[in-house]
């Protein structure tokens, strides 16, 4: 059999990862499990990657990549910034029900990080770029429609992703398609509102 260096074989492995998790869940995806997805040795896995951790880091770094050029790729040419945001919005949430996609498998596995304090930095960094990227699509938005922002990019951009995660769990436990529809336009009318300064923030007794 001819060899396959690990560069080549870590696309393979991170695909067999997915697909396995896709189809029966994070607790399914030990390494032997997911070395016979692929039908090679478990010692492959170990030998790639080096523990279930670095594999499973891998998978959700390119679920995270794939779902950001899939949003990318949606933002409008010439749009004003609510309908640039709508836009926006509404490719990240069209990602839930396309199953290539695999956005559910990431919820899963962040979940699943909370408890497993070797993938905390695994967490931290999905978090960290889904907000920097937003971020930076709210100020590239802004300068080039001239929309001056009443608060940082990255409060909106924390903002709205906090909102899209409440939404996503609505939809994935308690599905209400008329209420989600709402609940979205709710979302990125509260965004556009909150950049531009227009949103009443009420104090809230946290303490």
């Amino acid at each position: 059999m001819a060899h396959v260096s690990p560069a080549e074989r870590r696309p393979q492995l991170i695909k067999a990862a997915i697909d396995l998790m896709t189809r029966e869940g994070v607790a399914a995806g030990s390494t032997r499990a997911i070395a016979a997805e692929l039908g090679v040795a478990q010692a492959t896995v170990h030998y790639t990657f080096g523990t279930k951790e670095d594999l499973y880091q891998a998978v959700m770094d390119r679920i995270t990549t794939d779902l950001i050029a899939r949003v990318e790729q949606a933002a409008p040419e010439g749009a004003g910034f609510e309908e640039t945001v709508a836009a926006l919005t509404g490719a990240l949430w069209r990602t839930l029900s396309e199953p290539a996609t695999n956005h559910q498998l990431l919820i899963e596995l962040t979940m699943f990080a909370l408890r497993t304090p070797r993938l905390s930095e695994a967490r931290q960094a999905h978090y960290r770029r889904m907000t920097e990227v937003t971020a930076q699509l709210v100020t590239e938005t802004a300068v080039r429609t001239g929309h001056e922002l009443a608060q940082p990019a990255e409060t909106v951009a924390r903002f709205v992703l906090s909102g899209f995660d409440g939404l996503t769990m609505q939809r994935l436990c308690l599905p209400d398609e008329a209420a989600e529809r709402v609940g979205l336009r709710g979302l990125v009318s509260a965004t556009v509102a909150l950049a531009g300064g227009r949103l009443n923030l009420v104090d809230v007794p946290v303490d």
